[in-house]
């Protein structure tokens, strides 16, 4: 019986091993995204504002300071 799980156990590992790879390659397309292009930051907060607060949270942990107030002062801005 061991034998016959083999296959079935590397095709779960692969399974597995290929969806881990798609999440962080797309976790950092969208890090990536975030970083550079403050009109998709004004999307996110939008859309998904949850998301957007970790961005900012992971930014201000690596010491960058000022990204989140600069963009509620441009999109505040731009209602007026």
């Amino acid at each position: 019986m061991a034998r016959t799980m083999e296959p079935l156990a590397k095709k779960i590992f692969k399974g597995v091993l290929v969806a881990e790879l798609m999440g962080i390659f797309g976790a950092y397309f969208l890090f990536n995204k975030m970083n550079t292009s403050q009109d998709f930051r004004q999307t996110m907060n939008k859309k998904f504002p949850f998301i957007l607060e970790v961005y900012y949270k992971s930014i201000e942990q690596s010491g960058m300071y000022g990204i989140r107030e600069q963009d509620q002062e441009k999109w505040l801005k731009s209602k007026n």
